[in-house]
């Protein structure tokens, strides 16, 4: 009963005609996406794939990634999820470091897919809905589901590489079980009575277990969002009368901008993660649509939640909660010692969430998790509830003339200000000082506001060497897969 795949399995068999997926008009209930998971094990058992064998999926949110998901662990082979945006040289890097036997790649741009493919000498197919089915449907259903040790390999998930290359961690069928089952059954408290918006990418972490997963799990269903848009989302919420949204902190922005009468009172639950949600945006998106955001944390190396705002405690605006079950945190200083009560430190993560390492970089999982203990990168304090709350990304950090600067603080008294949608503050060179802050904003619609009466509201309301000296107006800010905020990329515009 290890394998992921078993709570489809599961819940095909409780609740058969219960639609499980939904793509504008067209659903699939349980028993089809079961039925078809089932040939998509069969199709690649004829293509020689065996168990522990890696396949990728480089695919968008559409019905064929989730049975070839459950394909791909129906077989007992390794899941290799890929941004369908990637390059060819992406691509390839991704294949070859796998070590990919095949790649499933969008028919509408399988351009990027297939070369990369061709370089990497690996195996791809175009995935064309009426003619994947055809191809599903001229293979008898695999009748068992590979039966992996619960520390197998399920899922190998590529970080975004916001430092160097991306890394492969390794995500093992109890990792993802339990990640699960615990944010179905304590967490999110999904039902099968739910239905969840699927706007977050799947070939994602957050998406394709807090919110496919999950679903699963639970006999809920999923209406699935190909791509991110404002009225989009809201038209399916109101369409489908969904239950349950999660996105990330540029989502929540768009959805409180954008101007729209779609009846959203169906939602009971917002989930919030990726990156920290600034509290102003979180109030505000409650006051308009009515409906609590409860902020987690997690990363692609822990399954990926680590702590929530347990719905059946106090929320904590502007914390990521306590630990889930049996997951265990610390805050260390550099010397990997604890920290003292309601000081800063780095988040360190134990837990059967955690990853069995980096494919293939021995080194590099040594360093990270070099003593039972995975080191996240993030800084955080404790409260005296328990409750915690991140500071900043620890490279994020900025020391302007010896003084520490975290860019979320900043960041919050920006947010404060009406006439700011969007802020994010980085670190520039600076000859003096060795750090400048700098912001860029992004403005509301119909807002007039300087750099000048911005750089003066915080300054006003922070100590004299934490505010930002220069102030860029953009009109959007660089995102990445999942829609968070690239700081790598943010630069002075031109002129």
């Amino acid at each position: 009963m290890a394998n992921l795949a078993q709570f489809l399995v599961e819940t095909a068999r409780r609740r058969p005609e219960r639609p499980a997926l939904r793509l504008g008009e067209h659903v699939t209930s349980y028993a089809e996406l079961d039925e078809r998971s089932a040939r998509a094990a069969a199709l690649l058992r004829a293509g020689g794939i065996r168990p522990g064998d890696r396949v990728a999926l480089m695919l968008p949110n559409v019905p064929e990634f989730v049975v070839l998901y459950y394909g791909v662990l129906r077989a007992g082979a390794v899941v290799v999820p890929m941004n369908p945006l990637l390059k060819t040289r992406e691509t390839e890097y991704h294949l070859r470091d796998s070590g990919a036997d095949m790649l499933f790649e969008w028919h509408q741009a399988p351009g990027e897919g297939a070369q990369g493919a061709a370089a990497a000498g690996v195996r791809h197919m175009a995935v064309e809905p009426v003619t994947f089915a055809g191809l599903l449907a001229s293979h008898e259903p695999l009748p068992e589901v590979s039966e992996p040790d619960g520390e197998d390999v399920a899922v190998l998930l590529y970080t975004s590489g916001t430092t160097g290359r991306p890394k492969g961690a390794t995500l093992t069928h109890t990792g993802l079980r339990h990640n699960t089952e615990v944010n179905t059954v304590e967490v999110q408290r999904v039902t099968a009575e739910d239905v969840v918006v699927g706007c977050l990418p799947l070939f994602h972490i957050f998406g394709q277990i807090c919110t496919m997963s999950v679903t699963v799990r639970a006999g809920a269903s999923l209406t699935l969002i190909p791509r991110f848009d404002p009225q989009t989302v809201l038209d399916a919420i109101a369409r489908d009368r969904a239950t349950i949204f999660e996105g990330v902190p540029t989502m929540y922005a768009a959805l409180l901008q954008h101007p729209s009468e779609a009846d959203v009172s169906t939602l009971r639950m917002c989930v919030s993660g990726g990156a920290s949600l600034p509290v102003e945006i979180l109030h505000g998106f409650e006051r308009r649509f009515g409906c609590m955001v409860l902020e987690g944390f997690g990363m692609s190396e822990t399954s990926p939640v680590v702590t929530f705002n347990h719905p059946d405690r106090p929320r904590k605006a502007g914390s990521i909660g306590t630990p889930i079950k049996d997951v265990e945190v610390r805050l260390l200083d550099d010397k990997g010692q604890d920290v003292a009560p309601g000081e800063i430190g780095e988040l360190a993560v134990r837990g059967p969430n955690v990853m069995k390492g980096y494919w293939n970089r021995p080194e590099e999982t040594a360093a990270t998790i070099p003593d039972g203990w995975l080191r996240s990168g993030d800084l955080a304090r404790q409260d005296e509830d328990g409750y915690l709350y991140i500071v900043d990304r620890k490279k994020d950090m900025i020391i302007r003339g010896g003084y520490n600067v975290y860019p979320r603080e900043i960041e919050e008294v920006l947010h404060e200000h009406p006439a700011v949608a969007l802020a994010a503050v980085v670190g520039v060179a600076d000859a003096h000082l060795g750090e400048e802050i700098a912001a860029a904003v992004v403005v509301r619609p119909g807002a007039q506001v300087t750099p000048d009466v911005l750089r003066q509201f915080v300054k006003e309301r922070v100590a004299a060497y934490k505010y930002p000296r220069q102030v860029w107006l953009v009109d959007t800010l660089p995102t990445g897969p999942s829609g968070k905020i690239l700081k790598r990329e943010i630069s002075a515009p031109a002129g």
